[in-house]
């Protein structure tokens, strides 16, 4: 089984104890993927988790480092300069922002199947990607 990409609104709902449905939903994914090992995520990930955590969750910096620290058996993204050059590629041919296409080629790079988002559209395939929404 491949492994599944993870955004960043997936982390930060799952540590948002307010957000309701989408709460359960992200910690039931996370929950599956850390039991089958199959979870996987970009350090552009890890970095805007971080800093949405800090401002908008209002967690502290020692709580996010921990929350990222259970994170460091996952299969993790480090782009380099040629992954920038892909993802300007895939900017191009598809019209996505930057940062999305910078995530769309981590889950590309790292053989991903699925990119679960709610920010790009459900269904959308990129390549050997196709994004899934865990909300709907």
């Amino acid at each position: 089984m491949s492994v599944e990409f993870v955004d960043t609104n997936v982390l930060t709902y799952a540590n948002d104890g307010g957000a309701g449905l989408k709460h359960d939903r992200s910690v039931d994914l996370l929950t599956r993927l850390f039991a089958d090992g199959n979870g996987a995520l970009s350090i552009q990930v890890l970095s805007e988790f971080y800093s949405v955590a800090i401002r908008k969750l209002d967690m502290t910096s020692e709580e996010t480092e921990r929350a990222i620290s259970h994170l460091s058996g996952w299969t993790i993204h480090r782009p380099a300069h040629a992954d920038l050059l892909r993802a300007a590629r895939l900017h191009r041919r598809y019209k996505t922002s930057w940062w999305d296409a910078l995530i769309i080629n981590s889950a590309i790079e790292l053989g991903c199947s699925i990119l679960w988002s709610e920010d790009l559209n459900s269904g959308q395939r990129y390549e050997t990607v196709r994004v899934r929404n865990p909300f709907v």
